[in-house]
Order: structure tokens, then C-alpha cells, then sequence
């Protein structure tokens, strides 16, 4: 209920930092006392988290697409990548954990990318969060655009990127823990939420800039090693993702 708002109204770096690492706080928190606590007390509690991980798939999917505010979409996406992360707690399994494990600290990764770019297109105090502020991105700075289209990918789930291995390897965990029904219907959601990702990237690469924002953008060299390094590790991620899902199965092995 409150992520949306406080996304919105607090400055791109305060929001950058609550997107990214305290998701992965969060995520570590509910597996010690899903993992510990819970089975001590006979506490069965994969029925619940079934029902909040599809009522966060669906809220967040179709509420970001009615967003005209990129960091408003992008809070209601969270909502959704959460859902998608519990997808992998509620198998109960190893595979599971490891799969949510690598999905969060992905996550986290693209989504510091992703408010980045925010904050690199803000300029005198004014901060460019609307989505029509991104129309014609592509012919202001290609390459900051070209990097928010790979942070796009990976969160729309996209190949190359790291957001498809991701998503499949939740999918996987699912289907060997008998959920074959619970995969699709987080294959579903995955489709309605590519459509605003998508958006997005229709408004830099096929849009004119606005009458307001048609001076190029340009970046110091360290704006500019910073969002580079991000982007590069989202795609290399996805190209040669092995190193780091190994590393999430030896957490649970």
C-alpha cells in the first residue's frame, strides 16, 4: 500500500536504496523463520504464501500499466518481482530457495540500474520521472538509453539478460515441486508485465523527444562507469549466468 507513494515523493536516491537493499534483507529475514521457526511450531504456511504471491503478481502487473509515472510503475513492478520471489520460498525445496535467492540479489541489481537512469536524467532540481520525459531518449544519450532498454529486459524477463534466468529458474523450481499450475500462471503474469516495460521502450526508440526535453544529455565519466557497469553486469549475468546460480545453490546445499 505504501511503496507506490514513497517511491513517488522521495528523492531518486532514497528510493534507489529502498528498491534494491532492503529487499534482500527482507528476503533473508522471511527464510530463517519460514526455514527455523516455522517447521518447530507445525506451522504450515505454503497455502498462504500461494495466495500472496499471486495477489502480488496480479495487483502489481495490472496496476503498473496504468501508470503514467516511471517510478510509480516501477514500485507497483516490485510489488510484482516480490510476488515472484515468493514463488520460489513457497516450493519448500532447496531448488526453490536457491531460485528466490538468485531472483531477489538479480533483482536488486537491475532495479539500482533502473533508478539510476532517473537519477542521471534529472537536471536542476527537477526530477524526470515521467514517462513522456523518456519519449525520444534514444536521440538525447543512445547509450544511457540503450542501458535503461537492457535493465528494461531483465525486468520484463527478456533473453539475453539476467531477468530471463531469473524467472526460469523459478519456473523450474515450481515444476519439480508438482506446481505445474502455479509456473503458468506466473508465466501469464510475466506476459501482462512485459506490456509496460515494453511501453517504455517504445517511447525512447520510437517517440520524439517533447518541446521541453530536446537537449542532448550528457554524462561525467563517472555517471557514465557507473550505469555502464551496471548494464554490463545485467548482460553478462545473462550470457554467463552459471558462476552466480552455482553460488545460490551452495547457500542451501
Amino acid at each position: 500500500m505504501w511503496v507506490p507513494d514513497v517511491y513517488e515523493g522521495a528523492s531518486t536516491p532514497t528510493t534507489l536504496f529502498i528498491a534494491s537493499a532492503p529487499k534482500v534483507a527482507t528476503f533473508v529475514i522471511s527464510l530463517r523463520i519460514l526455514m527455523q521457526a516455522m517447521p518447530s511450531l507445525h506451522a504450515h504456511w505454503e497455502q498462504i504464501l500461494i495466495v500472496i504471491s499471486l495477489l502480488s503478481m496480479f495487483f502489481g502487473n495490472v496496476l503498473a500499466i496504468a501508470q503514467t509515472n516511471l517510478k510509480r510503475m516501477l514500485a507497483y513492478s516490485s510489488i510484482a518481482h516480490i510476488g515472484y520471489t515468493l514463488l520460489g520460498i513457497l516450493t519448500g525445496t532447496a531448488a526453490g530457495y536457491s531460485a528466490a535467492l538468485f531472483y531477489i540479489l538479480t533483482y536488486a541489481l537491475v532495479a539500482a540500474g533502473g533508478f539510476a537512469v532517473i537519477a542521471l536524467m534529472s537536471r536542476d532540481g527537477q526530477e524526470f520521472d515521467k514517462l513522456q520525459d523518456y519519449r525520444g531518449l534514444n536521440a538525447r544519450n543512445p547509450w544511457l538509453a540503450f542501458m535503461m532498454l537492457i535493465l528494461l529486459f531483465s525486468m520484463a524477463g527478456v533473453p539475453p539478460t539476467v531477468g530471463f534466468y531469473a524467472k526460469f529458474g523459478l519456473l523450474q523450481a515450481l515444476i519439480q515441486a508438482d506446481l505445474l499450475w502455479l509456473a503458468v500462471a506466473a508465466l501469464l503474469f510475466a506476459v501482462i508485465g512485459a506490456y509496460y516495460y515494453l511501453r517504455v521502450i517504445m517511447l525512447m526508440y520510437f517517440e520524439e523527444p517533447t518541446e521541453t526535453n530536446q537537449t542532448p544529455i550528457t554524462l561525467s565519466g563517472n555517471m557514465l562507469a557507473a550505469i555502464s557497469l551496471n548494464g554490463g553486469a545485467v548482460l553478462m549475468l545473462g550470457i554467463l549466468p552459471s558462476f552466480f546460480i552455482d553460488l545460490c545453490r551452495v547457500a542451501f546445499s
